[in-house]
C-alpha cells in the first residue's frame, strides 16, 4: 500500500477521520445512517472521495461487511456505527474480528460532550463495553483529537497481531471544524523471529517421522500464502488446512489432506501449526498417541510472541512474519530428508475418504441429501470462486466437501463461530472480487439473521449466490439435543420456508428446488442471472453432519 507520511488536516472532524481512514488504505465505509455520524458520510460526498459508502439494513451486516472487506483485501476494515443501539448492534461483529484477527476500524457516534450526563438520546459510554474485544477502544474528545486517534487506532490495528479497534467521537466534535497537522503512525514492523528458535523447529522436523504442518488464517493475513506453498512443496510434508488458510495449498494438491483430517493428526508424532490458535478446531493442541504412542509433539508458529499458545507444552515455538518464519525453517532444513511414504499413506486415505463420500454427492434422495448440493456446487464453481459460509450443519458439509482453488477464497465465522455474518461477507467479496463468483452458503437459521440485507446487495448491484439448505431447523442443537435428552426444544424452523420469495420480494430472484436432478439447473441459472439469485434447497431434515467435536 502507498500511504502519505504526514496529512495536512482542515474542515469538520469527520473530514479528519475519512483522510486519516483513506491514508491507511480504507476504501469502503459500510454503515447505517444515523445524525450522530452524518459528517463522516459529508466528508465522502464533499471531497468526492474515492471511497464508497456501503448503508445496509442491520448493524450487524454492516461490521460483518467490514470484517470481510479485511479479510479478502488485508487492508483495514471500515464501519460507521451510530451512537447507542448503532454500536451496540455491532458488538458481535467486532468481536468475531477479534477472535480472526482482523484489522477492523469501528468508529462510533456519541452523545455531545456538553450534554453528557443530562440523559441525552442514545447516550451511552461505549469503549468499556468494547474493550474486551478490541486492541483499542476510545474515545476522541474534540475536534482536534479526531485525527491522531484515527491514525493511532488503525497503526494498532495493523500491527500484529491484527485486531479491531473503536473510536467514538462526541456528536458536537465531529460536526465541528478544526486545523491539524498530522504525521502518520505506520503499523509496528513486523517482528523478526529468533534464529535459534526456528533452528529449534527445523531440527525437531527433521528428527519426525509423520510431521504434519496445519495452515491457519494468519497465513494468509500476513501475506505468507507462497512462502507455505513453498515450504509444502520443497519439504514433502503433508499440510491440513484451517479457516483462510484454506486454498493455500490449491485443491487438488498432492499434499493437501484435509479429507484425511483424522488420520493425519491420530497418527502424528509432530505437529506444526502455524498462524491459528490450539483452539477447539485443533482439539485444544492434542495430536497423536493412537495405539499407545506417545502425543504428538507441538510446534506453534504465530504472527507475534503474544499469540502463541499457553495452554499446552510446546516442544518449541517461533514467532514473527511468517513469511520470514516459514522461509527461515525452510532453510535451517536444507539436506533433510523428505517423507514421501507418509504422505503417500495420507493421500491414499484421502482419497478414499473422497471416493466413500462419492454416493452421498450423487444422492437422489428426496428429500434432497444436503451433501448432494456441493456435489452439484463443485461442477460449476471456478477456482478463483469466493465462497463464504453462514450457518451450522449445512455449511459444516462444505467445510467438508468444497476446497477452494486459491488462497483468500473461503470466508466462515472462524473461531467465534457467530451466524449472520453472511449477507455483509458477501457483499464484500462481490465488491472485492467484481470478478469472481461469489456464493453464499445459508443454513436456513443463519438465513434468517441477515436475509433482509439482500435489499443492500439489490440497492448497490451486487449480485451474488445464495443457497439455502432448507431443513426446517436448528440443525446444530437438535440432533445433539436429541442425543442428550432424547428430545428437542426450541431447535425447530417452519418447514419449507420460501426463502427464495423473501428475495424475490426485496427485488432479487430465486427458486425452491425440491429434486435432486434439479439443483445443477439452478445453480447454473443463478449464476447467470445478473441479480442476488437464492436457490432454496429443501433438505432432510433427518440428516446430521457427522461431527467430531462439540467445541467443549
Amino acid at each position: 500500500m502507498s500511504q502519505r507520511n504526514d496529512l495536512t488536516l482542515s474542515g469538520h472532524a469527520g473530514q479528519h477521520a475519512l483522510a486519516v481512514a483513506e491514508a491507511h488504505g480504507v476504501g469502503t465505509m459500510w454503515t447505517l445512517s444515523g445524525a450522530h455520524v452524518f459528517p463522516l458520510y459529508d466528508a465522502v460526498v464533499k471531497a468526492e472521495s474515492p471511497t464508497r459508502i456501503v448503508d445496509v439494513r442491520h448493524e450487524q451486516t454492516a461490521v460483518f461487511g467490514a470484517e470481510a472487506t479485511a479479510k479478502l483485501t488485508r487492508e483495514p476494515g471500515l464501519v460507521v456505527l451510530t451512537a447507542g443501539p448503532g454500536v451496540t448492534n455491532g458488538v458481535s461483529g467486532i468481536a468475531q474480528a477479534c477472535f480472526s484477527g482482523v484489522p477492523l476500524l469501528a468508529v462510533g457516534g456519541r452523545a455531545p460532550a456538553w450534554r453528557w450526563g443530562t440523559g441525552a438520546l442514545q447516550e451511552l459510554d461505549h469503549p468499556p463495553l468494547l474493550a474486551p474485544v478490541t486492541k483499542l477502544s476510545t474515545t476522541a474528545h474534540k475536534a482536534a483529537d479526531v485525527g491522531p486517534v484515527v491514525d493511532r487506532a488503525l497503526s494498532v490495528a495493523r500491527s500484529a497481531h491484527r485486531g479491531p479497534v473503536f473510536v467514538d467521537v462526541p456528536m458536537d466534535e465531529l460536526y465541528s471544524f478544526a486545523d491539524v497537522t498530522l504525521e502518520l503512525t505506520p503499523p509496528a514492523p513486523r517482528p523478526e523471529p529468533d534464529p535459534d528458535s526456528l533452528t529449534a523447529v527445523a531440527t525437531l522436523i527433521g528428527e519426525a517421522r509423520h510431521p504434519v504442518v496445519v495452515l491457519g488464517s494468519d497465513v494468509w493475513m500476513d501475506g505468507a500464502e507462497e512462502a507455505a506453498l513453498r515450504f509444502a512443496d520443497e519439504t514433502g510434508i503433508p499440510v491440513v488446512a484451517n479457516g483462510m488458510g484454506r486454498g493455500v495449498l490449491p485443491k487438488g494438491h498432492r499434499l493437501l489432506v484435509n479429507r484425511a483430517r483424522s488420520a493425519a493428526f491420530k497418527n502424528a508424532d509432530l505437529v506444526v501449526v502455524v498462524g491459528t490458535p490450539l483452539d477447539f478446531r485443533l482439539g485444544f493442541g492434542t495430536f497423536g498417541g493412537s495405539d499407545g504412542a506417545p502425543p504428538a509433539k507441538v510446534v506453534h508458529v504465530a504472527d507475534s510472541p503474544d499469540g502463541l499458545a499457553t495452554h499446552v507444552e510446546l516442544a518449541a515455538s517461533a514467532a514473527g512474519d511468517l513469511t520470514l518464519v516459514l522461509d527461515g525453517i525452510l532453510t535451517a532444513m536444507r539436506a533433510t530428508r523428505r517423507w514421501d511414504d507418509w504422505a503417500n499413506e495420507l493421500r491414499d486415505q484421502a482419497a478414499a475418504a473422497v471416493e466413500r463420500d462419492a454416493p452421498l454427492l450423487a444422492s437422489e434422495g428426496e428429500p434432497i441429501h444436503p451433501a448432494r448440493v456441493y456435489g452439484e456446487l463443485n461442477r460449476v464453481l471456478e477456482d478463483d470462486a469466493v465462497v463464504i459460509g453462514d450457518g451450522g450443519d449445512f455449511v459444516s458439509w462444505a467445510g467438508k466437501l468444497i476446497e477452494p482453488g486459491r488462497p483468500g477464497c473461503w470466508l466462515d465465522p472462524g473461531p467465534y463461530g457467530c451466524l449472520g455474518a453472511g449477507a455483509g461477507a458477501a457483499a464484500a467479496a462481490r465488491l472485492a472480487r467484481p470478478g469472481s463468483q461469489v456464493v453464499l452458503l445459508y443454513g436456513d437459521g443463519a438465513a434468517g439473521m441477515s436475509l433482509m440485507d439482500v435489499d443492500t446487495l439489490v440497492r448497490h448491484d451486487l449480485p451474488v449466490v445464495m443457497v439455502v439448505g432448507n431443513n426446517g431447523a436448528w440443525g446444530l442443537e437438535k440432533h445433539p439435543m436429541r442425543f442428550l435428552y432424547g428430545y428437542d426444544v426450541a431447535a425447530d424452523l417452519r418447514p419449507e420456508t420460501g426463502y427464495d420469495a423473501v428475495v424475490e420480494a426485496l427485488g432479487g430472484a430465486g427458486e425452491t428446488v425440491t429434486e435432486p436432478g434439479d439443483i445443477g439447473p439452478a445453480l447454473r441459472r443463478a449464476f447467470d442471472a445478473g441479480v442476488p439469485y437464492l436457490v432454496n434447497v429443501q433438505c432432510d431434515p433427518k440428516v446430521a453432519y457427522p461431527r467430531s467435536t462439540t467445541g467443549i
